[in-house]
């Protein structure tokens, strides 16, 4: 039994880590690629996350949060931009977190 949880589990990961990318062209000898949303220029091999939250570095962007895919018919999901994430609280009372039980990467 054991083993065909883990068999489960195992199964359930790739789809899990899938993120939202896109590919950036990069031409033979350069020294600098400029981020499309925030017009910033950054040098080759470096990384940074942008002002809407991706991850980038000069070869591609992705999603740089996961976004709360089963929570309770009670709650709700808020995305926090300065945070680049999702809080999940009851509709009635935002001091109370709920359980988040799957997030996706899109």
């Amino acid at each position: 039994m054991k083993y065909l949880t883990l068999a489960l589990l195992l199964c359930s990961l790739p789809s899990l880590s899938n993120a939202y990318c896109y590919r950036r062209f990069m031409k033979e000898g350069m020294t600098h690629c400029q981020d499309y949303e925030d017009e910033t220029w950054h040098a080759v091999g470096s990384s940074w996350r942008n002002s809407r939250c991706m991850n980038c570095n000069c070869g591609q962007c992705c999603t740089g949060y996961a976004t709360p895919a089963v929570f309770p018919d009670y709650c709700v999901k808020v995305f926090d931009p300065e945070a680049c994430e999702y809080i999940v609280y009851k509709k009635d009372d935002p001091s109370v977190l709920c359980h988040i039980s799957a997030m996706v990467r899109k």
